[in-house]
């Protein structure tokens, strides 16, 4: 199919390695690790499709994903329709939609997060205590399990669980919710896109650990800060016609109404 289309296919060492793919494999570069692709094609959940997608950010290559997971919000193509949907990426029958990130400044330097940037107790530990301001102006201290800070595309995630908005992918800013607060006043809160947040470890004694899209990145010791900024359209998803956020929403989470 990539010969028919002229299409130079290269596959990364680590799905060789992970695959036991041979070299004798038809018309495929194995081992090719390219920074520069036209288009990065996925087969699997949101967590590779996640991984993918920062892999790229900020190198204006669309991610074009097809479902191989649980969910798959985030995938254009479910798994029935594997060669269809390989037809059309290497056609490219497909739209590019621009997603934002976050962005964390951490002790050991800037992480990113296509969908959510989260602070979690240990579980091992007391509840925690996590105070947060935007823009210098501080909000409150909640004692809760966590925060969670979500991007539009990561709104459906984490922080819908959480009681969260779920926002349509295109709107600007994010949303910070908490996990299992113990008061009856912490609600979600809409920033805006321009506006920073900071998080601080409120604890004497406790540390947190703080997470980008699900993977444990660094912990947050007793009194430290750190500041989570929002970034406009560093990623690139590319999806067929139809595939909209409505669609998602009603296909992987049943109707919003009855």
């Amino acid at each position: 199919m990539c010969a028919e289309a002229n299409v130079e296919l290269r596959i990364p060492t680590e799905e060789v390695q992970k695959l036991g793919l041979s070299s004798g494999l038809s018309g495929a570069a194995l081992g090719a690790d390219p920074d520069d692709p036209d288009l990065a094609v996925v087969l699997g959940g949101d967590g590779t499709i996640l991984t993918a997608l920062r892999r790229y950010a900020g190198r204006d290559v669309p991610v074009f994903a097809m479902n191989f997971g649980e969910i798959g919000f985030l995938a254009t193509v479910e798994r029935d329709g594997l060669d269809a949907g390989f037809a059309r990426a290497l056609a490219g029958d497909f739209e590019v939609l621009a997603l934002p990130a976050l962005s964390v400044a951490t002790s050991s330097g800037d992480r990113l997060a296509v969908n959510d940037i989260s602070f979690h107790r240990r579980q091992d530990l007391r509840v925690g205590e996590l105070g947060y301001s935007v823009v210098g102006e501080e909000l409150g201290d909640v004692r809760c399990d966590g925060l969670v800070v979500a991007t539009p595309a990561g709104s459906t995630g984490y922080n819908l669980a959480n009681g969260g908005p779920g926002r349509a992918w295109g709107v600007s800013g994010y949303v910070v919710s908490f996990i299992a607060p113990h008061t009856l006043t912490a609600r979600a809160l809409v920033v805006a896109p321009n506006d920073v947040l900071q998080v601080v470890n409120r604890s004497q004694s406790d540390p947190v650990d703080l997470t980008t899209d699900g993977r444990l990145v660094c912990t947050l010791e007793p009194r430290e800060r750190v500041e989570v900024s929002f970034r406009e359209g560093l990623a690139r998803l590319a999806q067929v016609p139809g595939a909209t956020f409505y669609n998602r929403m009603r296909e992987k989470f049943g109707r919003l109404s009855y």
